[in-house]
């Protein structure tokens, strides 16, 4: 084990140390959850980097989504013609992330319609949901959420939808946890394409970021709002609760529709908030100047920059190399305020510059990016939990805040996770 992956493992703890001094109630804390989440994360992360077979499944995995992302684009390409053709094809313009990376949203929410048309994803999300409640002792409810969270976002909290307004607060913030500390599926090949022509096996490291991710953020909302009440659904088995469709063609339809929904949610999020993050920073960049001529300094003051300058000693315990931490912090202070697409392209355009200078830096670093933990979705899931559950809104005001920082420490400690096992010797890091 090298110097930078034993950090990424101290980094592990120092986390969970963290999240356990914000905690409500400490005295409460299931460690059972904790023990369980940590060593499950591990484990997972050690099949995936160290053991060989490991090593083959994700390669499989990353070819297996780039063929689905590359089908994915015809339809984009028959509508927009060259203003869809990816980097590097002939006729191609250049990214355009409008066209090419956006409508692949809508058709990876078909597909995943379809596979719950078919029963597939229901009987998954069910069988794992019972191995999640009995290992880690956690609700029938929230396992079952935090599942289906891995191949859906808000839309997760559908297949608990009659056991919301009965929650504790415990289990809210950890369903509110999963959500903001993981990506829906359905987003993933978005991603891939902003870093694909930089990042060859990022489709592998995506899903595998998702795979982990449902550990950490069990544990760091446990340790951030441990559970004080006795959830309805402790020791039971919890069927999934969902819309059906009459065929396969309703299916899609459905599918598609609410992947465009999407695609506009996330069109007009980004016109928005990063039109106001500009003006907020015309702001605070009108009081840096003032504060750099005064003390003869050079420091940005950027709401970017300000939050990296709070990430920075945390992006050095996730065992990033000193030279790039500068460059990773920002990133994940941008990721707070202006979304992970926004970050992800920015780190796209650092490795093309140069920028980030270890190839492990920017593999943990799409790892720590790898979620919804920002201020934007952070409202998105508030209301639309309110909105299936009118009588917890005031509830979802007190505990979101809480489960966003949950879910930041939750990526962090999901990167560790990756750093401890990834090492210049592993096929995963070329």
């Amino acid at each position: 084990m090298g110097l930078y992956n034993l950090i990424s493992f101290i980094g592990i703890f120092a986390f969970m140390a963290i999240a356990w001094a914000f905690s409500t109630n400490r005295r409460v804390i299931n460690w059972r959850v904790v023990l369980w989440g940590t060593s499950l994360q591990l484990a997972f992360a050690a099949f995936i980097f160290a053991v060989p077979a490991g090593q083959k499944v994700f390669l499989f995995i990353n070819g297996l989504v780039l063929k689905l992302v590359d089908v994915a684009g015809e339809g984009a390409k028959f509508l927009f013609g060259p203003l869809a053709l990816p980097p590097g094809t002939p006729g191609s313009i250049g990214f355009i992330l409008a066209f090419q990376a956006l409508p692949t949203i809508i058709f990876f929410a078909a597909l995943l319609s379809l596979l719950y048309h078919f029963g597939f994803l229901p009987k998954l999300i069910e069988y794992f949901s019972k191995l999640f409640a009995r290992w880690m002792r956690l609700s029938g409810a929230e396992s079952l959420c935090v599942t289906s969270n891995i191949f859906v976002g808000v839309e997760s909290t559908l297949t608990v939808r009659p056991y919301l307004e009965r929650m504790t607060r415990s289990e809210l913030c950890t369903i509110m946890t999963s959500m903001m500390g993981n990506t829906a599926s359905s987003v993933l090949a978005f991603y891939v394409l902003i870093l694909l022509p930089t990042f060859p096996n990022i489709a592998g490291h995506l899903v595998s970021a998702t795979l982990l991710s449902w550990p950490a953020g069990i544990v760091m909302a446990k340790l951030i709002f441990p559970e004080e009440d006795k959830p309805e659904t402790l020791g039971t088995d919890v069927k999934a609760w969902y819309s059906p469709t009459s065929n396969a063609m309703e299916a899609i339809l459905a599918g598609a529709t609410d992947g465009g929904k999407m695609v506009f949610g996330i069109a007009t999020m980004l016109l928005a908030v990063l039109g106001l993050v500009g003006l907020l920073n015309l702001l605070t960049m009108q009081i840096g100047d003032g504060i750099n001529h005064l003390l003869g300094t050079q420091w940005d003051f950027t709401l970017q920059a300000l939050l990296g300058y709070l990430f920075y000693p945390l992006t050095l315990l996730m065992g990033i190399d000193p030279r790039d931490a500068a460059a990773v912090s920002r990133l994940i202070g941008e990721r707070i305020v202006v979304t992970e697409a926004t970050a992800y392209q920015d780190l796209a355009r650092m490795l093309a510059q140069g920028q980030i200078i270890d190839k492990r830096s920017a593999i943990l670093a799409t790892y720590a990016l790898c979620g919804f933990a920002h201020v934007a979705s952070l409202g998105i899931f508030i209301g639309g939990i309110a909105a299936l559950a009118p009588g917890r809104a005031k509830d979802m005001a007190v505990v979101g805040f809480r489960a966003l920082w949950a879910a930041t420490l939750s990526l962090l400690m999901l990167a560790c996770a990756a750093g401890v096992f990834l090492t210049r010797g592993s096929i995963l890091f070329g």
